[in-house]
């Protein structure tokens, strides 16, 4: 019983010290940071003026549209990172993989482009 106390000691130590550093951290702001409030300080911040409108307005569908088409553009590129490394490695298969992936995803953008999901009225 002793011997498995002492292996798990070190365990129980940095647990210890981690809940103190934690502690530590949630509470010093309290003690050392000044709290002088005023009104500016705590108004409402909405890009330097007073919130006017309801916050809850509905948006374009077009925002959600064109982020969608970034997320869907920015895979392409996540997907071409690994590829590259890979390639010396696959050679030939990798290569014609990738130039169907980028011909797919060539003619969805042709396509949006042609019913016109990137204009702007």
């Amino acid at each position: 019983m002793e011997k498995l106390l002492l292996e798990y000691l070190p365990i129980l130590i940095f647990i210890a010290v981690g809940a103190a550093i934690t502690i530590a951290l949630v509470i010093v702001p309290y003690v050392v940071a000044p709290k002088s409030p005023d009104p500016e300080k705590l108004s409402a911040y909405e890009c330097g003026f007073n919130a006017f409108g309801d916050a809850r307005m509905k948006f374009d569908i077009r925002y959600y549209l064109v982020s969608i088409l970034f997320i869907i553009f920015d895979l392409e590129v996540a997907f071409l990172f690994p590829w590259a490394i890979t390639l010396g490695a696959t050679g030939v298969f990798a290569f014609w993989s990738m130039v169907v992936f980028l011909g797919v995803l060539t003619i969805g953008f042709i396509y949006e482009w042609k019913k016109g999901a990137l204009e702007w009225e």
